[in-house]
């Protein structure tokens, strides 16, 4: 290894790793604000007043958010479960598959508090459609862009 460039792949799966938990860092950050607004909402002298179908549309994106929550943290309890492991590359391999699960739910989670924030504003039948269109831009910009981008670039192995 003359290049000081190349990293051994167990430099590069810890390497990979701590990106990762970087990353997730800030995701976590994200999933408690919108966790924590979601828990105001129910003690709320309003919340009382909402029919059933916005109360049940609470309680799913309350859960949802709790599982991306408890989702996201899993690479972590990965990483201190399996800190003196030797084959990092399954551990990044596993946490990465799993922060992909946390994406979708937080996607879910923060359509979800849209339609029930905007179903409250101006009604169902507004509220859809732009739910819709942020489920849209969740998948083409979280999903569908780095496919592409990655599609695009030499394998990296």
């Amino acid at each position: 290894m003359n290049d000081p460039h190349e990293e051994s792949s167990q430099a590069r799966a810890d390497r990979r790793l701590v990106e990762m938990l970087q990353e997730l860092r800030v995701l976590q950050t994200g999933v408690q604000i919108v966790f924590a607004f979601l828990l105001g909402v129910a003690f709320t002298p309003r919340f009382t007043t909402l029919g059933h179908v916005r109360q049940d549309l609470y309680v799913v994106v309350l859960l949802l958010s709790v599982v991306a929550a408890g989702v996201f943290a899993t690479p972590v309890a990965l990483h201190r479960g399996l800190y003196h492991h030797p084959d990092r590359a399954r551990i990044v391999k596993a946490s990465r598959r799993i922060a992909q699960l946390g994406l979708i739910l937080l996607a879910m989670a923060l359509t979800g508090a849209v339609l029930l924030v905007l179903s409250v504003v101006l009604g169902f039948p507004a509220a859809v459609p732009i739910a819709a269109v942020i489920a849209l831009l969740f998948t083409v910009l979280w999903f569908v862009l780095p496919w592409a981008v990655r599609r695009r670039l030499p394998d990296q192995d």
